[in-house]
């Protein structure tokens, strides 16, 4: 018996401009079926995805729902078809609490006195539970979405589009900022959604995830699909190939041998330091405090922290007191380092504009050099930073500290969201940065990226750090997992 696909496009074409994003697209997604999609950064995923979402029409193709031909002018009409989108940015209102984000858009009515119309806050606090506790997740529904952590906001996210009972769910980079204990409840949650019936698009560049969960994958390149896979049927380095038409990822290495300090936090006890050459890695499960220790080095953590910087000691109020130091972050949430309606050039540019006239000439010279250091495509510096794909956005970031000539590097999950190749890249230009120019702080929840990256890593505990593993001592990732707790 032929089971009928849940969602099916055919022929998805999509151009922006000169930009040929899709050439003849087809997928099908079965009912109970995870089917992951995959590919570079700027092969295509992100503009499928929205295309799916309602968000942008296509020149050419036809998209069916549950065997009804369905042509979208808007995400609301997505939703209203049954397809649900987590995208990498999330969208909630910091200002809302939890279950008001959840609610957002289908909010729980009663009838006061039998006739006026209210917000049923009761039934929404109780909904709001219900679908978090299947993520083993229990935040106070009343508490400001706002001040959660990254991680603990897109555990919301995917509540809320749980609570929406989608025939079609789409998982864009779910896990990048999940632990392995909440990657693991989420994936109990896809089993489940799957014995409901519910088609799962999955979207991820880390493959293991892929081959573990994915019941087929598709992959794209340049905007066409160039092949099909059932489960057992590829491995990682299959995904690579066709991915990248490249060979598999090649081992990392630490920057070499530490040299002096170049940035010691002052008045704590257990303030971090950071030797001129080193990689120093900083791990912890979700609500250890590794987001706060990395911004409070920026002066992001809304309070003054207290720095000796190649033996001066400085006291940074702000980011840009850090900036003026030779510190730079780049922090896991990309709307947080880029000014989406800007272009790449000035978003690149921006970090070393203090005051004085910029030569045109000479800062397009180098937004032309770090484009191709970085591989950040397509090569227009003039495009909109927001007009890039997630990858790409991600490197636009990191090129901006580069051109700044920084001394310092904080990273927050620097790799988030990037393809195997992009990987590859952004990991070189780690360590050649450690290696030419001073130090980094690499904040991550992926335990084997800090493993084979890292000179040595901070476990951290309830904001306080438990202890540290270096390499010469045997940095693994089963001996990182342990120490953090998990």
């Amino acid at each position: 018996m032929t089971v009928e696909p849940l969602l099916r496009a055919e022929d998805i074409a999509k151009s922006f401009v000169a930009t040929r994003a899709l050439d003849g697209v087809s997928l099908a997604v079965l009912p109970g079926e995870i089917h992951a999609l995959v590919g570079e950064n700027g092969a295509g995923k992100s503009t499928l995805i929205r295309i799916l979402s309602g968000v942008h029409r296509p020149d050419r193709g036809a998209i069916w729902v549950a065997g009804r031909l369905c042509q979208f002018g808007s995400p609301r009409e997505a939703i209203a078809a049954g397809i649900a989108t987590i995208p990498q940015e999330l969208r909630l209102v910091p200002s809302l609490s939890v279950a008001e984000n959840i609610a957002l858009g289908d909010l729980p009515v009663r009838r006061r006195f039998g006739v006026l119309p209210a917000i049923d806050r009761g039934r929404m606090r109780l909904e709001a539970r219900a679908v978090l506790a299947r993520l083993d997740f229990a935040p106070d529904p009343d508490a400001r979405v706002g001040r959660l952590s990254f991680a603990e906001r897109q555990l919301v996210a995917i509540g809320k589009a749980l609570r929406r009972r989608c025939r079609v769910l789409i998982l864009d980079e779910p896990t990048g900022a999940l632990e392995t204990r909440e990657i693991e409840r989420l994936f109990a949650v896809l089993a489940t959604m799957k014995t409901a019936g519910v088609a799962i698009i999955y979207i991820s560049h880390r493959l293991e995830e892929v081959i573990a969960v994915a019941d087929r994958c598709t992959v794209l390149r340049d905007g066409r699909v160039v092949a099909v896979r059932e489960r057992g049927a590829y491995d990682l380095a299959d995904l690579v190939h066709a991915m990248t038409g490249r060979a598999g990822e090649p081992a990392a290495s630490s920057a070499g041998e530490a040299g002096e300090v170049m940035l010691e936090e002052l008045g704590i006890p257990d303030g971090i330091v950071l030797r001129r050459g080193e990689v120093l890695g900083l791990a912890g499960l979700l609500g250890s405090g590794r987001d706060r220790r990395v911004r409070r080095l920026f002066g992001a953590a809304g309070e003054a922290v207290q720095l000796r910087l190649k033996q001066r000691i400085r006291r940074l109020a702000h980011p840009a007191a850090a900036i003026a130091e030779g510190i730079g972050m780049v922090p896991a949430e990309r709307a947080l380092g880029l000014i989406g309606n800007q272009s790449v050039r000035d978003n690149i540019l921006l970090p070393g504009l203090r005051g004085w006239r910029l030569n045109n000439a000479a800062g397009d010279r180098l937004v032309a050099e770090l484009m191709d250091l970085l591989d950040i495509r397509p090569r227009r510096p003039e495009l909109k930073a927001a007009a890039l794909s997630g990858g790409n956005q991600q490197k636009v970031i990191f090129a901006k500290w580069l051109a700044l000539r920084a001394g310092i590097l904080l990273l927050e999950e620097p790799t988030q969201g990037i393809d195997v190749g992009a990987k590859v890249q952004i990991h070189a230009l780690i360590r050649d940065f450690a290696r030419r120019r001073g130090s980094v702080l690499l904040s991550s929840s992926d335990l084997a990226e800090l493993a084979r990256l890292c000179d040595g890593v901070l476990a951290l505990r309830q904001g306080r750090i438990a202890g540290r593993l270096d390499r010469d001592g045997g940095l693994e990732e089963s001996r990182l997992r342990q120490a953090i707790g998990g």
